[in-house]
């Protein structure tokens, strides 16, 4: 019992100081050590390896939580079968004294107790408050679409500070590349009719963490579809038809190959009385080019410059208008 005891104080001091310190240790190190825009790669493979350590830690707690119960139970049991056999005998003996010897059976084999996992894993998850609410927002480990990245936090912040500046109240709203889902579950508890988009992959995740947020406290239930950018827009979601008051994206530009497909993506959303609105982190000089790219596509607002965060926001319109 010492030594489990010891193991599970362990765990726990070793789980608490990771929650605690994971984050603020990791931002200081990227952003001042190796320059946080140079590795960005890295910063993500590191966040994985903190929430791995979390599951197994939370899982060997269960485990020498259940130990000690088994271990516990198991002692109680074998008090009681001590008993039952020392009563046991004693009566065996006295039937022998009195019906004179008799061949002994082989005593049934004693069933093991086998020890099964309550917990097999959990999975941690990020708390944020917006629009007086607050939002509990599951993450995946398998996917850069399944991570809060800092330009949806600042997007999200500057929605609900600017609720007269941008008005979502009974608008219809497209999210592009939603990933988790915070700002649509943002854009919902402001009143918004919301579509959320991404990749089939990071759908389920995507439509849990909408349903988990908004459920009760919306005035439209959000949506939720597939959307890969620039493949077949004009069948898949025809313009005469889906037409929407605001786009919203949130760190959509990052060091992938799809940077062209992400504008033509927007353009075809963007339609004459659409505003569209961007949040972005940079980080690449990718990230540069794609702007000048956007400014030459649209008519284009800078609505807030955030240094520390290195995020800018922007509202665009089309040139059509």
């Amino acid at each position: 019992m010492k030594g489990g005891s010891g193991r599970m104080l362990l765990v726990y001091k070793l789980r608490r100081e990771l929650q605690q310190d994971a984050r603020s240790v990791l931002h200081h190190w990227c952003a001042k050590r190796l320059g946080f825009h140079r590795c960005w790669s890295l910063q993500l493979r590191i966040v994985w390896l903190i929430k791995g350590v979390l599951v197994v830690t939370e899982t060997l707690h269960a485990m020498s939580g259940q130990e000690e119960t088994d271990s516990s139970i198991k002692q109680e049991v074998q008090g009681e079968e001590d008993t039952d056999t020392s009563e046991t005998e004693e009566k065996n003996e006295e039937m022998k004294d009195e019906a004179g010897p008799e061949v002994e059976e082989d005593p049934a084999p004693k069933e093991k107790s086998v020890w099964v996992p309550s917990v097999l894993c959990t999975i941690s998850k990020e708390r944020h408050s917006f629009v007086g609410y607050t939002i509990d927002i599951y993450e995946s480990l398998d996917s850069f679409g399944a991570v809060i990245w800092p330009a949806a936090l600042a997007l999200c912040q500057f929605l609900d500070n600017n609720r007269k500046q941008i008005d979502l109240l009974d608008k219809t709203v497209l999210e592009i590349g939603a990933g988790t889902g915070l700002v649509s579950i943002v854009a919902c508890l402001l009143g918004a009719s919301v579509t959320a988009t991404d990749l089939p992959e990071i759908l389920g995740n995507l439509c849990c963490n909408l349903n988990r947020n908004t459920r009760g406290h919306c005035k439209y239930t959000p949506q939720v579809a597939a959307l890969c950018w620039e493949q077949d827009l004009e069948q898949s979601y025809p313009r005469s038809i889906y037409r929407y008051d605001y786009v919203l994206a949130a760190d959509v530009v990052y060091h992938h190959d799809f940077l062209d497909e992400l504008l033509v993506t927007m353009k075809h959303f963007c339609l004459p009385g659409t505003t569209l609105v961007w949040a972005n982190k940079i980080r690449f000089q990718t990230d540069l080019r794609f702007t000048d790219n956007f400014k030459q596509a649209f008519h284009t607002t800078l609505l807030a410059d955030l240094p520390e965060q290195e995020v800018k926001i922007f509202m665009a319109r089309s040139r059509e208008e």
